[in-house]
């Protein structure tokens, strides 16, 4: 096996100690540049401890660096990592930094510091270690057109009670158009209740009201959609995890039901196969 083959099965794979320590490594390392670049951002850290963050950063976005250059050399196929999602993301979490190098001190490009703020994207890499992201995805799927429907409804009765505020209150109170009242639709509907609008006769508090009781629904209708959603994903993915099991063989004493994850039969210790037939 050569040197890319090792580093690959270490940068890659998790089914060995290298790899597992690798992974927790960088994990880590992703929580601390986070971490660094929030404190940077705060004035009296950066005053105390400014050139020590930087430092970090910099030693961080060359770790990475690094990191990123070994996955593609490692890779087997480059251009398809380099245009991977995961190979976007490992791209925006070293890619700011060197702009800002190259182009902070250019006054007319000032405004491409704000690249910098792309350094967050690195949180996305922990997506890699959500062993359940699979579950979430496939039901976001399946709760689109649930989601889709009840979105158009919400849209629908914020425009609607934005549109009747606007004539019941008017400009005089603060509802001086249809999408200021829209608006502040939103912001009630949503219980956020910012306050820098607020109805002042009896009908419009009446609507308000109305419309206050009716954002506890807005609230639960998507959140039971999305839970149900997920509960028939884990279902359908441990279903899945029995039917691979049961078609796991052992070649040579004919024992079924070994688990996905297995290397070796339970009973005689025979090494299985890769992939169960069928």
């Amino acid at each position: 096996m050569g040197w890319r083959e090792r580093i690959g099965r270490v940068i890659f794979e998790t089914d060995t100690p290298a790899a597992r320590t690798f992974d927790v490594v960088l994990l880590w390392a992703i929580v601390a540049s986070v971490v660094a670049v929030v404190l940077e951002s705060v004035p009296s850290v950066r005053a105390a401890y400014g050139p020590a963050l930087r430092a970090a950063e910099w030693t961080f976005t060359l770790a990475f660096t690094v990191e990123y250059v070994l996955r593609l050399l490692t890779a087997g196929r480059e251009r398809r990592y380099a245009f991977s999602f995961f190979g976007l993301v490992d791209l925006l979490a070293i890619l700011p930094a060197y702009l800002a190098l190259l182009l902070g001190g250019t006054p007319y490009l000032a405004v491409l510091r704000a690249l910098r703020l792309l350094r967050v994207f690195r949180v996305l890499k922990l997506a890699r270690y959500l062993g359940e992201a699979s579950v979430l995805a496939q039901a976001l799927t399946a709760s689109r057109a649930k989601i889709t429907v009840f979105l158009t409804f919400v849209l629908t009765a914020v425009l609607v009670v934005g549109a009747a505020m606007y004539v019941i209150e008017g400009p005089t109170r603060g509802f001086d158009s249809i999408p200021t009242s829209v608006y502040w639709a939103i912001v009630t509907l949503t219980t956020v209740g910012y306050g820098d609008i607020s109805p002042q006769t009896p009908l419009g508090r009446a609507l308000a009201a109305a419309l206050m009781i009716v954002g506890y629904g807005v609230i639960a209708v998507p959140t039971g959609i999305v839970t149900t959603e997920i509960a028939r994903a884990g279902d359908r993915r441990d279903a899945e995890r029995r039917r691979v099991a049961e078609l796991r063989v052992c070649g040579a004493c004919g024992l079924a039901g070994h688990g996905e994850d297995a290397r070796y039969c339970r009973r005689c210790g025979a090494e299985l196969p890769e992939r169960a037939a069928g």
